[in-house]
């Protein structure tokens, strides 16, 4: 049973825990560190992740998304690639399309319907991508405009920093099977009128559909991108039937639903592992992107993949509850 690769959102609350969360994810083996592109509600992901790329060596470090509906191409770039600079080519650049109508609102916008969501994320994607290969830049449309744009410095380190496209729409998983590196699901759908929380898309059919429609994006290249889930929902308990039925009740689905979602581990640690094992069977998922405050517990599970592939149990079924959150 292969361990997956995992790594871990957060958001700073000070200088002195942040930089121990960075030690502490380093230490751990996990892959990243990431920080949430919220502007207005959450900490600059860059100034971030450049202090924490200061205490560390080895560990990844981007956003986990950047926001291409108010992101601009060559500012996100210069960020992307400064960030690259001073972590010694660490950097890795993730975009989503955006949905928080606020964020829009705050900087003197409107949030555009889907289509034009779908427009602004690819032509943003591309022009940022191209941007940070090296190549020179013009947009005179609708969704971006710039005039012989062109990173002259700083450059990445890297030739190519990896990008990861985070959503679930669908024209956007058919091109991100084409063009990304890794795709970011979330299971969850449509926005709510509150503009911040949505619809969970935690069933299987929904997430086989997704996983079909990189497959069809994905043709023709000689490697598929990777496929992440981002878990939102951590829970060691000797009583997952239970713990799913409660968490049902929170997302609006059936607790079948959650015990196969790659979006949530719930179970004894053996139980957690052979569930990551199918979820790469069925869809390919070899990556995860777990929230700081269930740290503790994905420390457990991924020391049960570490001790002879799934044999050991957590003794005594201790229980670890974090709470759901649908922030991306």
């Amino acid at each position: 049973m292969q361990s997956p690769i995992v790594s871990v959102q957060a958001q700073p609350r000070d200088a002195a825990s942040w930089t121990a969360l960075a030690r502490r994810a380093e230490a751990g083996g996990y892959d990243a560190l990431l920080a949430a592109d919220h502007p207005g509600t959450a900490a600059s992901p860059f100034v971030a992740l450049a202090a924490a790329a200061a205490v560390t060596e080895r560990l990844g470090v981007g956003s986990y998304v950047s926001h291409a509906g108010v992101r601009e191409p060559l500012l996100l770039a210069s960020d992307v690639a400064t960030l690259d600079l001073v972590s010694g080519g660490r950097a890795r650049l993730a975009l989503g399309a955006g949905h928080t109508p606020a964020e829009w609102e705050m900087l003197g916008g409107r949030r555009p319907d889907v289509a034009g969501r779908v427009r602004r994320f690819q032509v943003v994607a591309e022009a940022c991508r191209a941007l940070l290969a090296g190549e020179t830049v013009t947009l005179d449309g609708p969704e971006a405009r710039a005039h012989q744009a062109r990173l002259t410095g700083p450059r990445p380190v890297r030739g190519d920093v990896p990008f990861t496209f985070g959503g679930g729409n669908t024209a956007l998983l058919r091109w991100a099977g084409a063009h990304a590196d890794a795709v970011g699901l979330s299971g969850l759908g449509r926005t709510l009128p509150d503009g911040h929380t949505h619809e969970a898309r935690w069933n299987a059919e929904d997430i086989d559909r997704q996983v079909d429609l990189i497959q069809q994006g994905a043709a023709g290249r000689s490697t598929a991108p990777a496929r992440e889930a981002l878990v939102q929902m951590v829970e060691v308990t000797d009583d997952a039937e239970a713990a799913a039925h409660r968490i049902a009740g929170q997302m609006n689905c059936s607790a079948a639903d959650v015990l196969a979602s790659p979006y949530a581990w719930i179970g004894t640690a053996r139980e957690i592992t052979g569930a990551l094992d199918e979820h790469r069977r069925r869809w390919g998922i070899t990556r995860y992107v777990v929230r700081e405050s269930h740290l503790d517990a994905v420390d457990r599970v991924r020391a049960h993949f570490a001790e002879d592939g799934g044999a050991a149990v957590i003794e005594g079924g201790q229980k670890v509850t974090n709470k759901v959150t649908n922030n991306s």
